[in-house]
């Protein structure tokens, strides 16, 4: 049971990795938040087609990633 939620453990995190790497940036780093980043942080655009997809299956990634880790210290 240890071997099998452990290498699901490493499947969903290099998963986790991937989908992260491929979505795209949002801000130009430390000098897009100085001059008007935040302006894009809490304007009002949704993420739509792929970005909005990528981005679910981030948040689903990482809910089964720390449920994982859980799992795996319980054994």
């Amino acid at each position: 049971m240890h071997t099998v939620v452990l290498v699901s453990l490493v499947i969903v995190s290099l998963a986790l990795i991937v989908v992260v790497l491929l979505q795209s940036s949002k801000s130009a780093g430390l000098s897009g938040a100085i001059s008007g980043g935040a302006e894009q942080l809490f304007g009002k655009q949704k993420a739509r087609g792929m970005d909005l997809i990528l981005h679910r299956a981030t948040i689903l990634l990482a809910i089964v990633f720390f449920l994982l880790a859980i799992a795996i210290t319980k054994i």
